[in-house]
């Protein structure tokens, strides 16, 4: 255990040794950020250095700050930090440049779950960059998807000020009724909905509950607006979200391949509370994995009755998982599990390999203003298993693609895993070309599709290469079972994909609603804009796909019936 006699900055440091050795159990991205501070420690002709003092002194001004809400703030009690957020806090103003002193990191990221005191945090360090960074005209800015988000973090800061007579009356705060003010620097704090306006200089911006933004716009500005200023702090801290598209899921992503070391990013901070892949999140070592101030500001009794709640409700396991594990489970009630489909990409796959193999193709062409989506599915036994080996295209008319609020549309299409069709509309003949090249590069055993959309595309297929057809009606009775079974084999590690983050949204967005006497699974989303067309797909090929033993020789046009 973390003892009292230790500095903040020894208690940093000792939090990511009993991190490393297990002595605190914490998940891969928790340890990864311990081992990166204790290489960067002893790292030889590192350009950074870690200083206690400075680290010491963020520590202590946050714990002069009273608390604001519940039992502490009755009874007028300070901020006390837990070692975890010491770890934070120490890791953020401790580290320095060699050269210039300034501080290493400009962004942190900091994903925990619910109820772990991450906006008080945040109100505290936004209070200690207004006053105490030695940052003449300092601009903190709160900014969030809405009103009520905005204020989370700023409310607490300005309740801070007005309960702290030194914050008044030594440090010159002013709490106005939006704003945080400090006469003698200019310095100011404020809560922003939206994003800031183009001109603002800004010291340090708070992006609180970074999952809830559709679009990049508030971080993007917050950013920018930072480069006037020598060592700024952009600070994202939130939970896991419901949206694997959107800006704040790529951002984790990238925070992760940092830890992992696959990517260089020296000025980024980031913390993931989270579970591990594969961890039973049913138990009760998963909820201390996951909430590092379980036992102080979440209660170990009211989380466990939750997650008893969320164990016997499927329809509140996902939201449960997402809010108090930080999983990112995008449907709230998704169908397929996210982590075991993760674990079953792998990126240098390749379709060459696979010509001996029996191959299904789905298809789900949606209005031709939508996005559409074709799923080839190798199969091959493996130790009297099937395994399902994926590669998906998907296409999109460009006009879509451009519009503002579709920036994952347009990042994929930039990295090559989403295919523009010119104009407004899908392009029918483009897609046939595509098909055309696939029948004739590989023996095609089934072309799997729903008639809706693809019954004058598949004739003419069938006119021009003979190519087996399988109409697929989309109601329970012919998805039910590809679409249990495909669970099951995701459950199992028999899909195999290649970590496409089309498909991968589009799995995401897949929940079920019974359907009839018989529970039938049937695969539907929560909302218009979270698209489902490549699992569908992928649907329509494993309806023929798990018969393979039984139809590789099964020629023609027909229905696959179960």
């Amino acid at each position: 255990m973390i003892t009292e006699c230790l500095s903040y900055a020894g208690a940093a440091t000792q939090y990511a040794v009993e991190v490393a050795n297990g002595t605190i159990l914490a998940c891969k991205w928790i340890r990864l950020a311990a081992a990166r501070h204790l290489e960067n420690l002893e790292r030889p002709g590192f350009p950074y250095r870690f200083d206690d003092a400075t680290a010491n002194k963020a520590c202590e001004f946050i714990e002069l700050l009273p608390h604001t809400k519940g039992r502490w703030a009755a009874r007028r009690e300070k901020l006390k930090l837990g070692p975890w957020q010491i770890f934070i806090v120490c890791s953020i103003f401790g580290w320095l440049s060699k050269e210039t002193g300034l501080r290493r990191y400009r962004e942190a990221y900091i994903c925990v779950p619910r109820k772990n005191g991450k906006s008080p945090l945040a109100a505290a360090i936004g209070l200690y960059m207004l006053r105490c960074d030695n940052e003449a005209g300092a601009e903190v800015v709160c900014g969030a998807t809405s009103e009520k988000q905005a204020f989370e973090v700023w409310r607490p800061a300005k309740i801070m000020v007005e309960k702290t007579l030194d914050l008044r009356k030594v440090l010159g705060i002013k709490a106005n009724a939006r704003s945080l003010t400090v006469e003698a620097t200019g310095g100011s704090f404020i809560p922003v909905i939206g994003k800031p306006g183009d001109g603002a200089s800004i010291s340090c911006g708070i992006c609180d509950e970074f999952h809830e933004a559709d679009t990049a716009e508030l971080y993007d500005t917050l950013r920018t607006g930072m480069v006037g200023r020598e060592q700024p702090l952009l600070l994202v801290i939130t939970t896991a979200g419901f949206n694997t598209a959107s800006p704040c899921h790529d951002l984790q992503i990238t925070a992760q391949r940092v830890l992992e070391g696959a990517l260089i990013d020296e000025q980024l901070f980031t913390v993931i509370y989270t579970i591990d892949a594969g961890t039973d999140w049913t138990t009760v070592a998963a909820l201390w994995m996951a909430n590092p101030n379980l036992g102080v500001s979440v209660s170990l009794e009211t989380l466990l009755h939750d997650q008893q709640q969320a164990i016997k409700n499927a329809g509140k396991a996902g939201v449960f998982r997402t809010k108090h594990l930080c999983e990112w489970m995008t449907a709230s009630a998704a169908y397929f599990n996210l982590v075991k489909w993760a674990a079953g990409a792998d990126a240098t796959l390749s379709e060459e390999d696979f010509k001996a193999d029996p191959l299904y193709i789905g298809m789900d062409l949606a209005s031709v203003l939508d996005l559409s989506g074709v799923v080839k599915v190798y199969v091959r036994s493996a130790d009297g298993k099937l395994h399902f080996y994926v590669f998906p295209r998907h296409y999109l008319p460009q006009d879509r693609i451009s519009l503002p609020q579709n920036q994952h549309y347009q990042k994929w299409a930039d990295e090559g895993f989403l295919i523009p069709c010119e104009g407004s509309a899908l392009d029918y003949a483009l897609v046939r070309t595509d098909l055309t090249a696939d029948i004739e590069a590989h023996s095609v055993t089934a072309l799997c599709y729903d008639k809706r959309y693809c019954d004058q595309l598949t004739q003419e297929l069938y006119l021009a290469t003979g190519v087996t057809l399988v109409e697929v009606p989309q109601i329970p009775q012919y998805l039910s079972l590809p679409m249990k079974s495909l669970d099951a084999a995701i459950l199992d590690g028999r899909v195999h994909h290649t970590g496409d983050p089309v498909l991968t949204w589009c799995m995401s967005n897949v929940v079920s609603k019974v359907r009839g006497q018989s529970e039938n699974a049937f695969p539907e989303k929560q909302k218009p804009a979270n698209k489902i067309d490549g699992a569908v797909a992928l649907l329509n090929a494993m309806n023929r796909a798990l018969t393979a033993e039984s139809t590789a020789s099964q020629s023609g046009i027909g229905c696959f019936s179960m």
